[in-house]
Formats: structure tokens, C-alpha cells, sequence
């Protein structure tokens, strides 16, 4: 007989593993109609380490259009992010909180930027939280004990759950 704590050590062994393979591409976000770029960082505690994820959220559909983790915070992590953003959406106006990174950052890609209006800043703050409490969460459940770990599994982590996240703002 199999006690209840091999059992529970064995289920959440097999989700790791379900979410290690899910490795999906890109988010694949049903195409709306993108009207601005509302983009944002925190820190989140992985591990034994901080890092940085970077999200940008579409106001009106609230669907997560990029996220990325990175260890740094700069001009040039902000300019892949939201240059990887243009690529996949097109050109569109970048909403930011007053990181002195996302300005030199637009201005390099040609594109429009403004600070967060107080509507734009609740909704990416409160989708920052959403994603940081779940990411810290499974975390909790799934901990990394590699040093110097490469982080593929929270990158996989938030990609399966903005996937997740789309399909249920989608059929909201």
C-alpha cells in the first residue's frame, strides 16, 4: 500500500514533468486587435536567487502578449523585450511605469511611449501580482536546488501558464 505521502510526492512529480514537456514555443494568443503595449517588471524570488520578469499585457482583452525572466534590468533587456513584442504584433504605442530603461528603449525602436494612466497601472499591477503569486507558488512546490541554474523550468512554468491564462480570458 502506497502511503498518501509517496502518492502526493508522485502526482506532484508527474505535473513537474507535464509542465517540463509542455514547452511551448511562444504564447499563442487568439489575434485580436492589439491597441497598446502595457509593459512592466518585477522581481520575483527563485530559489535562492532574484530575477526579473517582464510581462506586457494588452489593455482592452487583458491577454498576456510576452513574458521573458532575465537576471538583469536594463535599457537592452527592455529593448529585446518589447522589440520580440514588435515582431510578433506590429507597432504600436508602449505604456510604462517610469523605468528610465523604457524611454531609451522606445526611442531606439521608433516607437510611441508614455507613463501608465491610473486605469493602466492597476491592470498591470494587478496582473504582475496574479503571475508572481502563482510563479512563487510553484516554485514553492517545485524548487530549484541547481546552482546556477539556467531557469528553463520557470520560463517553461510561465509559458504554460500564459497559455492557460489566454484560453481563459478567450472564452470569458
Amino acid at each position: 500500500m502506497i502511503s498518501d505521502i509517496q502518492e502526493k510526492s508522485r502526482f506532484l512529480c508527474q505535473k513537474w514533468n507535464w509542465i517540463q514537456k509542455y514547452k511551448p514555443q511562444k504564447l499563442k494568443s487568439t489575434r485580436r486587435r492589439v491597441l497598446e503595449y502595457i509593459i512592466d517588471e518585477t522581481m520575483l524570488k527563485v530559489g535562492s536567487e532574484y530575477i526579473w520578469l517582464w510581462i506586457a499585457i494588452e489593455p482592452k482583452n487583458k491577454q498576456i502578449l510576452a513574458l521573458t525572466i532575465s537576471k538583469e534590468r536594463n535599457m537592452f533587456v527592455a529593448e529585446r523585450f518589447i522589440s520580440g513584442l514588435v515582431k510578433i504584433h506590429g507597432i504600436h504605442p508602449v505604456s510604462t511605469d517610469g523605468g528610465t530603461w523604457y524611454p531609451l528603449a522606445c526611442r531606439f525602436l521608433i516607437l510611441d511611449h508614455h507613463i501608465h494612466s491610473s486605469l493602466e497601472k492597476s491592470l498591470i499591477e494587478r496582473k504582475m501580482q496574479y503571475i508572481k503569486d502563482r510563479t512563487e507558488s510553484f516554485d514553492d512546490y517545485f524548487p530549484c536546488r541547481i546552482k546556477n541554474c539556467k531557469l528553463k523550468h520557470v520560463s517553461n512554468w510561465l509559458n504554460m501558464f500564459s497559455d492557460y491564462h489566454n484560453k481563459e480570458v478567450n472564452d470569458a
